[in-house]
């Protein structure tokens, strides 16, 4: 979680509230709640076309 912070350069709280709203996919392994790189990109992609539109 605080790597995704660092990489989005966002708040705790703003990285929560994009899980809570199922814009950025997580996975659980136990207790843990990891993001995949791969969800990162889909976010900003997303951002991205939205951006452009």
């Amino acid at each position: 979680m605080a790597e995704a912070c660092l990489v989005l350069r966002i708040s705790k709280a703003s990285l929560y509230q994009l899980i809570n709203s199922r814009q950025l996919e997580t996975i659980r392994i136990g207790r843990r709640r990891l993001i995949p790189v791969a969800a990162i990109k889909h976010l900003l992609g997303q951002l991205a076309r939205e951006d452009i539109a």
